[in-house]
């Protein structure tokens, strides 16, 4: 299951890397309001919240339709801005229909069905139903800011713009100024990869779950669902993020130019320990697998204990060497099994730190 972006008609020069301060509010207002998805920043969710006033967190769920379980294609902008206001004024200036849709239609997490065929659900009846049946599945406090939107737009965008100036000045802006350096880095870092190197070298800096097809004519971010875009000659905008990790958010809408947001590997705001590197969902399958098997979880047992030859564990579990063999290939395939030579055996270790890695790493894996 994917989001493919055709980039056919893209030149180089179409793909844009920058930070965006509204990009990065919009994973901190997330973080805020679902901070289990995100342990390696509780430190940091942690010190914010006992920092701010209680009415401000309340009303980050009051609204949480919007960053919650999904996040709205407006606060991920194709044209950064270099300030907050800006971005903000740039949001401003969207019709009122295409405000609601992006804040109620969300395309960017894939994983809700994205229906093209529908309109805003200012004047399409059946997009309204839509956004209020998903509104009223995640509780009363979403569905009353669902109607909130749909019965006064210019309210809503007012008071939702209010919330997010408020949110910058009790936490993000001091937030912002300590990352904006990293994430500047980064952008730069990956158009050098672009120029240097090409397409294909620059998504596999971007993400293990984003890849380029045989053509070299779309890129394909794995999601939760089946999606498809063009992007025409003004390109692809990819915002690199540290408080996203491990999210990989694809704006793919009608009308919207793809935006992708990427998580920034290896670091993370103060009060936050560093991610690691993210992992496909195709490793964590044959990690599972390698485990799925009765004979190799005998096997690990004993290697988690101490190292062993292929005949140690033969003897141990009454197999047959091959047997044996055939199974550590699989753990070791898998990441939790390696090997040094002692003299002239061969010895088996298992890997504690990559077996305590799995749960975390399918996490990430299944969240992104």
């Amino acid at each position: 299951m994917s989001v493919s972006i055709d980039v056919s008609r893209v030149r180089a020069e179409g793909y844009r890397f920058a930070p965006s301060p509204l990009a990065e509010l919009g994973s901190a207002v997330h973080l805020l309001v679902e901070p289990a998805h995100h342990p390696a920043q509780n430190g940091w969710v942690s010190s914010v919240a006992a920092s701010v006033e209680p009415q401000l967190l309340e009303r980050l769920i009051d609204a949480d339709f919007l960053w919650r379980t999904s996040r709205a294609d407006m606060l991920l902008p194709a044209e950064p801005g270099a300030t907050l206001g800006d971005e903000l004024d740039a949001v401003d200036a969207l019709s009122d229909e295409t405000w609601v849709s992006a804040a109620l239609l969300t395309s960017s997490c894939g994983t809700v069905p994205l229906h093209r065929e529908l309109g805003s659900p200012l004047v399409d009846p059946a997009a309204r139903d839509l956004a209020r049946e998903r509104a009223l599945a995640r509780g009363p406090r979403q569905i009353g800011f669902v109607d909130y939107v749909l019965d006064n737009p210019p309210r809503a965008r007012a008071t939702i713009r209010r919330l997010l100036e408020d949110c910058e000045a009790a936490f993000f802006a001091e937030a912002w100024a300590q990352l904006v350096p990293r994430l500047t880095a980064d952008a730069r870092l990956k158009h050098d990869v672009l120029a240097t190197s090409g397409l294909r070298r620059l998504v596999d800096t971007v993400s293990p779950a984003v890849t380029v097809d045989d053509d070299g004519t779309r890129i394909v971010v794995d999601k939760l669902q089946d999606n498809a875009t063009t992007a025409d000659e003004a390109g692809v905008t990819f915002l690199p993020s540290v408080l996203g990790h491990p999210h990989l958010l694809v704006v793919h809408a009608p009308g919207w130019r793809p935006v992708i947001q990427y998580p920034v590997s290896g670091s993370a705001v103060a009060g936050g320990a560093a991610p690691g590197p993210a992992t496909t969902v195709e490793v964590i399958e044959e990690r599972l697998h390698a485990l799925d098997n009765p004979v190799r979880l005998r096997l690990a047992r004993s290697l988690i204990r101490g190292p062993h030859t292929t005949a140690d564990l033969a003897e141990a579990w009454s197999l047959s060497a091959p047997e044996v063999s055939r199974h550590l290939a699989i753990l070791k395939q898998a990441g939790f099994v390696t090997t040094s030579r002692r003299g002239r055996y061969v010895v088996y270790v298992f890997d504690v730190v990559a077996a305590a890695r799995l749960g975390r790493d399918m996490v990430e894996a299944l969240l992104r």
